[in-house]
């Protein structure tokens, strides 16, 4: 065999049943939306844009049990108990397996915190009704979702966004031998982005997808209105061109966020929004057309020798598999959530009260034990994997694994099925910089995810 000859150019691709559908979960103004610290506001005062929820399935053509994705413009869960009882319901709806349904969140702060009602709170009591519509409108996006697949093929193309950056900045006061969390322009930022196209039997795009690593912190504490941050902008711009729903996937942003943020202007949302959903836009224009591969197929002698490529049919994958996996991780020696109540009933200072609410609830949610089962969630939808926790993963993890498995699209997610707490890199340890100080995994936790995830990945492929 020549081993000069060329490789073919074709995308991760998988080909099946596809089902998309998608429901309004924005809330009603007046809830409990108190996601910053430095907030001097309990409650939501306005809608920026709608809150979106969409169900993604996917099915193989000789039937057996679907795997569905819901992607949801929302925060995060107050305790993973929360997420736990939401979850049993949905399964029980559905009747599906855990490894096969995936709750994916966008990160907005600018959304009400997912939690059961707190009559401390203001605002709390819309909770009860707002979380059981949202219930609602999950199981009838699914259900839909599956009642109206269509045989499709979804391809994966590697594209770039500079969006990002790294938000992990040497405080600027000498004094402070600290990190504070915004704008570090020394440090170059990940800014690979995977972009998904889903078409039918006609070539018509039905559907994209977007995973980008980038926390939605465009709004803070200033911002009073229900938003989906940038990702409502994205999703418009995305969906003007292509007349199909887009789908935004949360990477491994841990240290990633827009270099301006931290506004009160929803302008400045929808214009990041639109940044990223052009380049989006850019990487969808230049993927092979639907189902075909570009292949070598001769030398033209002219003014220069020529290399002559064709677009040929390809061949997609139709294989589909979920597993669950988990790794068992260290814990610092904090204290009990029952002592942290005690602290925080104690302290008088609303920003730190809300910090030690937050810490309350992260200890909560690992117990008091010395280690904790951290879920892996691997799914392989052709060519592609799709890999996650429900953990702030830092960016060096999703780069690692793309660099150990570059055959292959790696779709690296964050907070998918719950949200508790960072996975910084081991050498930061050292370090006085929020990520460290939040989490309550010990030094060496991201690391033993990446050897654990690179496993399940190897496993899975070879299967």
């Amino acid at each position: 065999m020549n081993s000069n000859q060329p490789r073919p150019l074709r995308h991760a691709s998988f080909h099946g049943r596809i089902g998309i559908a998608r429901a309004d979960i924005t809330p009603p103004v007046g809830i409990y939306a108190r996601n910053w610290g430095a907030a001097k506001h309990d409650q939501a005062r306005s809608v920026h844009r709608p809150l979106n929820l969409t169900a993604v399935s996917l099915a193989s053509l000789e039937g057996g049990q679907p795997l569905v994705l819901i992607d949801a413009d929302l925060g995060w869960w107050k305790s993973p108990a929360t997420f736990r009882s939401f979850q049993r319901r949905l399964l029980d709806e559905l009747s599906a397996e855990s490894a096969n349904v995936i709750f994916a969140l966008s990160h907005t702060h600018s959304a009400p915190p997912l939690m059961d009602a707190d009559d401390s709170l203001p605002g709390s009591a819309l909770h009860r009704t707002w979380m059981e519509a949202l219930f609602g409108a999950t199981v009838n996006a699914v259900r839909e979702s599956l009642d109206s697949q269509f045989e499709g093929t979804m391809e994966w193309r590697l594209g770039r966004c500079d969006l990002a950056a790294n938000r992990d900045l040497p405080d600027p006061d000498p004094q402070k031998q600290r990190f504070v969390c915004g704008y570090s322009p020394n440090v170059d930022a990940d800014d690979a982005m995977l972009v998904g196209r889903v078409t039918d039997t006609t070539g018509r795009i039905r559907a994209t997808l977007v995973n980008y690593a980038c926390h939605p912190t465009t709004l803070a504490w200033e911002n009073e209105a229900i938003s989906p941050d940038y990702v409502g902008a994205m999703r418009e711009t995305i969906q003007n061109a292509t007349a199909a729903p887009a789908v935004f996937l949360l990477g491994a942003c841990g240290e990633l966020a827009p270099r301006f943020q931290y506004v009160g202007d929803a302008a400045v949302a929808d214009r990041h929004g639109k940044q990223l959903g052009l380049a989006a836009l850019s990487t969808l224009q230049g993927m092979e057309p639907p189902g075909m591969q570009l292949d070598f197929e001769q030398v033209v002698e002219s003014g220069a020798p020529l290399a002559v490529w064709k677009h040929q049919p390809s061949q997609p994958s139709h294989q589909l598999r979920a597993v669950q996996t988990s790794v068992e991780l260290p814990l610092k020696d904090w204290p009990s959530a029952a002592e942290l109540e005690k602290q925080r009933l104690a302290c008088a200072d609303r920003t730190f009260e809300e910090r030690l609410r937050r810490k309350r609830n992260v200890r909560q949610g690992v117990g008091d034990g010395s280690t904790y089962d951290l879920t892996i969630n691997v799914w392989k939808i052709g060519d592609a994997v799709l890999i996650g926790t429900f953990c702030e993963a830092y960016s060096a993890l999703q780069k690692e694994l793309r660099r150990r498995f570059p055959a292959h699209a790696i779709v690296c997610m964050n907070l998918i099925n719950g949200s508790l707490a960072y996975l910084p890199p081991a050498e930061l340890y050292e370090t006085d910089v929020y990520p460290v100080w939040q989490t309550p995994f010990d030094r060496g936790s991201l690391e033993r995810v990446l050897e654990t995830m690179t496993q399940a990945i190897r496993d899975v492929l070879s299967d």
